[in-house]
């Protein structure tokens, strides 16, 4: 594909728990969480569709097609493929984003 297409948006405030229950949850075993460690939230779905988190939401196990754009579609990624995750935080007119995080499909090695 030559051009990156949108595939879904989501919202944490799709989110059941929220980051403050995550932490908690997180050290009320033991785990040391320092000043600056970054957590992750995981798959963040909404109720539509066009906001569903994962590939495999997304193309409902494989059964129907997601459109990349360009009249490409797929229902898995396949190698090649290039996956690119923006997010950010708005508020107030501010806005904080983390920039792009990019990775590529490659090849399974035999």
């Amino acid at each position: 594909m030559s051009e990156a297409g949108v595939v879904c948006r989501s919202n944490l405030k799709n989110m059941y728990w929220t980051m403050k229950q995550q932490l908690a949850h997180h050290t009320v075993t033991g785990c040391n969480i320092q000043p600056g460690d970054l957590l992750a939230s995981g798959t963040i779905s909404g109720q539509a569709p066009e906001s569903f988190g994962s590939m495999l939401e997304l193309c409902w196990k494989g059964t129907k097609t997601v459109d990349l754009g360009n009249g490409e579609t797929r229902k898995f990624l396949k190698d090649g493929d290039e996956v690119i995750m923006t997010g950010c935080c708005q508020k107030d007119g501010l806005r904080i984003g983390f920039g792009a995080c990019t990775g590529k499909v490659l090849p399974a090695l035999v």
